[in-house]
């Protein structure tokens, strides 16, 4: 039975973690937290020496304090190389790097990751989508592939 949901787990895609940076409140709340803009980052998990920021809204008030409550569909995000760039495995285009869950069931922000081979770049696209209805609001950036001088 182990080694059955071990197997499960090796199939999923790997997702990368995203670290805090810091949060600004936007709209004070009595009770609760304050509704907040959250500045986080995270690292290709597929491509060494790509790091990527997000920032994004956070919902507060009662809701927001028990998960409960739905957050905005803006997000902004900014990726730099940061080392020298290895990939780890093919890159499929449109794969997703991060996910995270931005309502309690159906909604999630994610950040996709694509090639562009003519101008030796990677793109990633930030959006969120629902189960029945998605928001066309989105960002982009995108990397030129660079030599990684060597110390």
């Amino acid at each position: 039975m182990r080694k059955g949901w071990m197997a499960a787990l090796m199939l999923l895609p790997a997702l990368a973690r995203a670290d805090v940076i810091g949060e600004v409140s936007t709209v004070f709340k009595w009770v609760g937290p304050n509704d907040k803009i959250v500045v986080e980052a995270f690292d290709d998990p597929k491509v060494a020496g790509v790091s990527c920021y997000l920032s994004r809204a956070k919902t507060g008030g009662v809701k927001g304090g028990l998960g409960l409550a739905e957050d905005r569909a803006e997000a902004s995000i900014s990726c730099r190389q940061v080392g020298p760039i290895r990939f780890a495995g093919e890159l499929k285009d449109g794969e997703v790097v991060f996910q995270q869950r931005t309502s309690l069931v159906f909604k999630t922000m994610q950040v996709v990751r694509f090639f562009d081979k003519k101008r030796n770049a990677l793109v990633y696209l930030v959006y969120s989508d629902r189960v029945i209805e998605g928001s066309p609001q989105n960002a982009v950036t995108a990397i030129p592939i660079m030599p990684w001088p060597e110390k």
